[in-house]
């Protein structure tokens, strides 16, 4: 059985769809809360068969509102990344992901949205990534992937939606498995929040079964780049 190491920034942002896709194909995972009061970042040595860095809410890291263990992460991503290690980031683990991958991050605000991501092409993520699908984002900055990054799909704006990094490296702007509980608690845990929240929420429930849809070909295109299936 594969077992995933996985960073938490906020109580409210984790795997959610995703977690019966894993536990579907006997994925498991251990959630790291650094932002709790015993919580630290995992030592390299404890990372399993793969180690995921999830969204931050409020959290960024290109100074405005840097997420506190910035560089532990940004470290530990580096090491994994030298070792062959399979890294999935998700929103500002995205961005930590490029930082340790010799990107970089470009300040934004934080924003909340939930517009479509198109493929490049059809051969992206193993021949598994929907044409279109919905890309929830609660993110501060924005993840710039290094120039030998492949970009995998890109947003309403032309910025990367999805990009991957050699052969088993992953980093998504938004959260492929988002659920709409998980918009509200993130809206409600900081006291800061995106404008325009009440619209967003209102757009996301409308859209939580073509999350769910999409989410399908997703998950299999993302488990075989990791190489995380059971053999």
């Amino acid at each position: 059985m594969k077992i995933l190491t996985v960073i938490q920034h906020t109580s409210a942002d984790y795997f959610g769809l995703m977690e019966d896709h894993l536990e579907g194909r006997r994925i498991g995972f251990n959630y790291h809360r650094p932002f709790t009061e015993s919580g630290i970042v995992p030592a390299f040595s404890a990372v399993g068969d793969g180690l995921v860095l999830l969204g931050g809410g409020v959290w960024g890291s290109a100074g405005e509102r840097d997420v506190p263990t910035l560089k532990e992460e940004v470290k530990l991503a580096r090491a994994c990344f030298m070792a062959g290690i399979p890294i999935l980031g998700i929103g500002l683990g995205a961005q930590i992901l490029c930082l340790a991958a010799d990107g970089s991050v470009e300040a934004a605000p934080l924003t909340f949205s939930c517009g479509m991501a198109k493929r490049v092409n059809a051969d992206v993520l193993n021949g598994f990534m929907p044409e279109e699908y919905i890309n929830p984002v609660y993110m501060r900055d924005r993840p710039v992937p290094p120039s030998y990054a492949k970009i995998l799909s890109t947003d309403e704006q032309g910025h990367p939606a999805a990009f991957q990094i050699g052969k088993n490296v992953l980093g998504f702007t938004g959260h492929p498995g988002f659920k709409l509980a998980m918009a509200e608690d993130l809206i409600m845990e900081f006291e800061e929040s995106p404008p325009d929240t009440g619209h967003v929420v209102e757009a996301l429930g409308a859209k939580k079964h073509a999350i769910g849809d999409a989410l399908v070909p997703l998950m299999t295109g993302v488990v075989q780049i990791m190489g995380w299936m059971e053999k």
